[in-house]
C-alpha cells in the first residue's frame, strides 16, 4: 500500500486517533466531519479530543493532513479519482425506542458512496448491532454507486476499541479485530490496518465482528451491574466490598476485577449492550435478560447516591434540603475531560429536585450545566460544603487533603480514605 490516500469520516474520539496513526506512519489522510466548528479548529491546529495535544494535530498538518467538511472539499484534497479507503467513525447513538439511532451511518455511507470508485475499500468501525454493514451500509453504498460490494469494492467492520485517557494502548497496540462481508474484503481492510496496528485480528465475517464489540462491552456491562448490585447489600450489611473485592483479586486465574461507582458513562457501557438487546427483541422476539437487568441496576445507582446523601447528612442532624452539596468530578472517567452519559448528570439533576444548593468542581470542566440550568463551579476540591461528594478521583485531587477538610465526604469510588466524616459507597 504505497501512497494510499484515506478519507475519514467523522473525527471525534475514534476518528481523530486512527487519522494521527495513519498520517504517522506515511499514509495521505484526509478527515471529513460535517461540523464546521470542528473542521476549523483542527486546521488552526486545535484539538477537541482528550488524547490528542494541538501540538499533536499541529504534527498532522505539517504532514499532510487536512480536514473538510465536504464530499467536494475532500475531492480537492485526493483528487476526482476518490481516495483508496474510507473509514466511517461517526456516533451511534440511542434512539428514543432505546433502539441504535444510525442516522449519522446510513448519511455517512451515502458520503462515502459520494467518494468510492471501483477498488475503494470501505470500512466501518462505528458501534452497531451485528448485520449492519451488510443489511444498512452495503445496500446505500451499492444503490449510489452501482457497484457490487465484495467485488468492484471492498467493505468491512472493524470495531473501535478506544479508550479515552488511556496512557498505555492506542491505535497501534491495540490489537485490531476486522471482518468483511466476504473473505476477500476481510483481506483489504485487514491489509490497511496492517500499516496502522501492530496486530490484526481476522473475524469470520462482518457480523462476528459487530459482535465481538457487543461481547467487549456487555460483559463488562454486566460485571460492573453485578458488583454495583453487591455495593448496594453490602452496605446494609456492613461488609466492605471494596477489601473483598481486593482479597479476591489475589486470586491468579478464575476471576477479574470489576468495581462498583455512581453509575456507568461514556458510550460504551451505558449504550452499546442496548443494541445487542434491541437486535434480539427486533428479530427473535424474546429480551436478552442479562443486559435488561444490568441496564435496570446501573441506571439506579445515580438514584441511590442520592438516598446515601441524605441519609449521610440527616446523621448530621441536616436535611438534604437547603444543604450545600458539592460534586467532585463530573467527567464519565478519571482523569479527562469528556462527560458523554456521565453518571453526575442525573446525580446532579436528582439532588436539585430534592431542593439540595448544588455545586461543582472538576480540573477538566470549567462550566457545568444540568438541564440548561449553570451549576456553580467551586474554587477548590475542598470548598466549604455540608456535603461533599466524591464522584470521579482524578488524579490532581488531593484526596487526604480533601477528606480532612471535608464536613461530610461521601465516597463512591472506593478510595479509602480514612477519618470519621469519609462515608464509603
Amino acid at each position: 500500500m504505497l501512497d494510499v490516500k484515506v478519507v475519514i469520516i467523522g473525527l471525534g474520539y475514534v476518528g481523530l486517533p486512527l487519522a494521527q496513526e495513519a498520517v504517522r506512519v506515511g499514509l495521505s489522510v484526509t478527515g471529513l466531519d460535517v461540523k464546521q466548528a470542528t473542521v476549523d479548529g483542527l486546521m488552526a491546529g486545535r484539538s477537541h479530543v482528550d488524547d490528542l495535544t494541538d501540538a499533536d494535530v499541529r504534527a498532522m498538518l505539517d504532514s499532510g493532513f487536512s480536514a473538510v467538511t465536504s464530499v467536494a472539499g475532500a475531492h480537492v484534497v485526493v483528487g476526482e479519482q476518490g481516495p483508496d479507503v474510507v473509514v466511517i467513525c461517526v456516533p451511534t447513538p440511542l434512539s428514543e425506542s432505546d433502539g441504535p439511532d444510525l442516522t449519522a451511518v446510513k448519511a455517512a455511507s451515502e458520503t462515502a458512496a459520494r467518494l468510492l470508485r471501483a477498488g475503494t475499500t470501505v470500512i466501518l468501525e462505528s458501534t452497531t448491532y451485528p448485520g449492519t454493514t451488510d443489511e444498512v451500509v452495503r445496500p446505500l453504498l451499492e444503490k449510489v454507486t452501482g457497484l457490487t460490494a465484495g467485488i468492484d469494492f471492498a467493505l468491512a467492520f472493524s470495531p473501535e476499541r478506544i479508550d479515552p485517557g488511556n496512557g498505555v494502548y492506542g491505535i497501534r497496540n491495540t490489537p485490531k479485530v476486522v471482518g468483511g462481508i466476504s473473505p476477500a474484503c476481510t483481506d483489504a481492510a485487514a491489509r490497511f490496518y496492517e500499516r496502522v496496528c501492530d496486530t490484526v485480528v481476522k473475524a469470520k465475517t462482518a457480523r462476528e465482528a459487530e459482535m465481538a464489540k457487543l461481547l467487549e462491552n456487555t460483559y463488562r456491562h454486566v460485571n460492573i451491574a453485578l458488583v454495583n448490585e453487591m455495593a448496594i447489600f453490602c452496605h446494609e450489611l456492613g461488609v466492605d466490598l471494596w477489601d473483598a473485592i481486593r482479597c479476591a483479586a489475589t486470586k491468579p486465574f478464575g476471576f477479574q476485577a470489576f468495581y462498583p461507582g455512581p453509575g456507568v458513562g461514556g458510550h460504551c457501557i451505558p449504550i452499546d449492550p442496548n443494541y445487542l438487546s434491541y437486535k434480539v427483541r427486533m428479530e427473535l422476539s424474546y429480551p436478552f435478560r442479562f443486559v435488561e437487568l444490568a441496564q435496570e441496576i446501573n441506571s439506579r445507582m445515580p438514584g441511590y447516591v442520592v438516598d446515601r446523601a441524605a441519609e449521610i447528612l440527616n446523621s448530621d442532624a441536616k436535611p438534604l434540603k437547603g444543604a450545600r452539596v458539592l460534586l467532585l468530578g463530573v467527567t464519565y472517567k478519571k482523569d479527562i475531560a469528556d462527560q458523554r452519559e456521565s453518571p453526575a448528570r442525573p446525580i446532579a439533576r436528582k439532588l436539585l429536585q430534592r431542593g439540595a444548593v448544588l455545586s461543582f468542581h472538576d480540573p477538566y470542566v470549567d462550566s457545568w450545566q444540568v438541564d440548561g440550568r449553570d451549576i456553580p463551579r467551586a474554587q477548590a476540591p475542598a470548598d466549604e460544603a455540608d456535603l461533599t461528594i466524591l464522584l470521579q478521583a482524578h488524579s490532581t485531587y488531593d484526596l487526604d487533603d480533601i477528606a480532612a477538610r471535608a464536613r461530610l465526604l461521601f465516597d463512591t469510588r472506593g478510595q479509602q480514605l480514612s477519618g470519621d466524616t469519609v462515608f464509603p459507597l
